[in-house]
């Protein structure tokens, strides 16, 4: 299981209980993007941006044909609703959530981050066969955008799936709403027939390494 602990060359982060550390601002948007793109979230935000998706759209830090030119913790902890539905349905979602959350300062579109900042948990992400489970996704929704007669539909599923898994992660419901919003989840997603197939292979590759 690869650790984002430090993806810069230069080790800055300092051991000082069991508990805790510090860390640079600066290595945390790194180790943050570096797991972004390891479990292959990347070529989600490709067919979003194919289809006038981008979250980044209007941005004053973005350049055309070059990207953003101001990172921050932000914009990288921000998760929309595809890549949140990925790393729900591969059990990370959580512990994504859980790690950004330590993050002070954090604003839209910028931050007022320290340099240096004091860390409990790190940034572990299993990236370990996954990316391979993005790219379908990426392909589903591309083939949804291409056929489906709803001009943008691709779009809506994105906050709907947005708005029910933040629901059903950060609502105060009980068991019998959480299953309600499971099912919404998954409703939703049932277009996603490459992924799903995928998803239930990972899942059983898993479960076979476990029992082993």
């Amino acid at each position: 299981m690869p650790q984002f602990m430090n993806s810069s060359k230069k080790d800055d982060s300092k051991a000082e209980t069991p508990s805790s550390f510090h860390i640079s601002r600066q290595s945390t948007i790194e180790q943050g993007i570096a797991a972004f793109n390891e479990l292959g979230m990347n070529h989600i935000c490709k067919v979003c941006i194919a289809n006038s998706g981008s979250c980044c759209h209007d941005c004053l830090h973005l350049r055309d044909g070059i990207g953003c030119q101001k990172r921050n913790t932000s914009c990288t902890a921000w998760l929309c609703g595809f890549h949140k539905y990925f790393l729900y349905e591969i059990d990370q979602l959580k512990h994504w959530k859980e790690y950004w959350k330590q993050i002070p300062g954090q604003d839209y579109r910028e931050d007022f981050t320290p340099e240096m900042v004091k860390l409990k948990q790190p940034l572990l992400m299993d990236t370990l066969n996954v990316e391979h489970l993005a790219e379908e996704l990426a392909y589903d929704l591309q083939e949804i955008a291409h056929t489906h007669l709803t001009r943008g539909f691709i779009l809506t599923l994105r906050e709907k799936l947005d708005n029910n898994i933040d629901q059903l992660l950060d609502g105060d419901y009980d068991d019998k709403k959480r299953a309600v919003l499971r099912r919404k989840i998954k409703v939703l997603s049932s277009p996603l027939y490459r992924f799903q197939s995928a998803l239930a292979d990972y899942r059983e590759s898993r479960s076979h390494t476990i029992n082993s």
